[in-house]
């Protein structure tokens, strides 16, 4: 194993979520594959103990979809996507694909070896009652770095492995859904844009649920790398009483209107103006 390729691992196979890695998830690069482009070749196991390769995908379009048991994001994506999976699976071959961990704690560390990722795919697929198959790549993430590793993106794939559409979150359940539609109809190759902020704030309200997986250094991770995010994620435990996708819409939507209050006061103050 080369340096470069030590390197690349042990940045890939991080134990402290960093805000770089917060901030190389927002955005795809110039050289990831895009619609129009080829699927980088891959063949990897799957938990029913078949493999899952680019030289075999079958005749049926693929819906190929990354994701962790720590990525709150995988956590919101996939109810919906077993939705969908009901709806569509007798024409589209749906894989999820073990990443690294998103969020690695204390309980559900960082795996270090294809054995133990293995489990954390099994457990992933266990604990999100995934109704399709599960495919694990290598503990370096060949495949998932390839494509430019998003914690929790989609690709639209054709029978001959051709990209026909990529969903930045797979939660965003629209572009996914239309997706699939277009691979089915006789549409052309397309980017499928979605939405960036909505599909991260209804992740939000599933960061309770990784920390309670991963363990609290997941939480106490993401308040150095992303204290926006955190804040977000500790106020969504006040809103138990609404669905899990909600909590952290609506918490961002309380904040603002609680520091525009208190920016108004301020400014209020300041300028001698009564505030009542």
């Amino acid at each position: 194993m080369t340096a470069q390729t030590e390197h690349g691992s042990s940045e890939y196979r991080f134990d402290d979520l960093r805000t770089r890695d917060i901030v190389a998830d927002m955005y795809y690069r110039s050289t990831d594959p895009a619609p129009g482009d080829r699927i980088p070749a891959f063949d990897l196991p799957t938990l029913a103990g078949t493999r899952f390769a680019s030289e075999d995908l079958g005749d049926r379009p693929v819906l190929l979809v990354f994701g962790s048991q720590t990525c709150p994001v995988t956590r919101s994506a996939l109810p919906p996507l077993n939705e969908l999976h009901t709806h569509y699976g007798d024409r589209v071959r749906f894989v999820l694909v073990q990443t690294r961990e998103a969020h690695p704690g204390e309980l559900l560390p960082q795996p270090r070896t294809d054995e133990e990722k293995a489990a954390h795919a099994a457990s992933m697929r266990d604990d999100l009652h995934v109704t399709y198959e599960v495919a694990v790549d290598d503990i370096d993430g060949t495949l998932h770095r390839a494509v430019g590793p998003k914690p929790n993106s989609a690709y639209l794939l054709r029978p001959d492995g051709i990209i026909d559409a990529r969903v930045h979150w797979a939660n965003d359940t629209a572009a996914v859904r239309a997706s699939v539609e277009g691979a089915l109809s006789t549409h052309s190759v397309r980017t499928r844009r979605g939405r960036m902020v909505v599909p991260l704030l209804t992740a939000v309200g599933h960061l309770p649920d990784v920390v309670r997986r991963a363990g609290g250094k997941a939480e106490r991770d993401v308040w150095k790398a992303a204290p926006p995010l955190a804040l977000l994620g500790r106020a969504s435990t006040l809103l138990r009483g609404l669905a899990t996708d909600r909590r952290g819409p609506t918490a961002a939507l309380g904040l603002t209107i609680l520091a525009l209050a208190a920016l108004a006061t301020v400014l209020a103050l300041a300028g001698g103006v009564p505030t009542t």
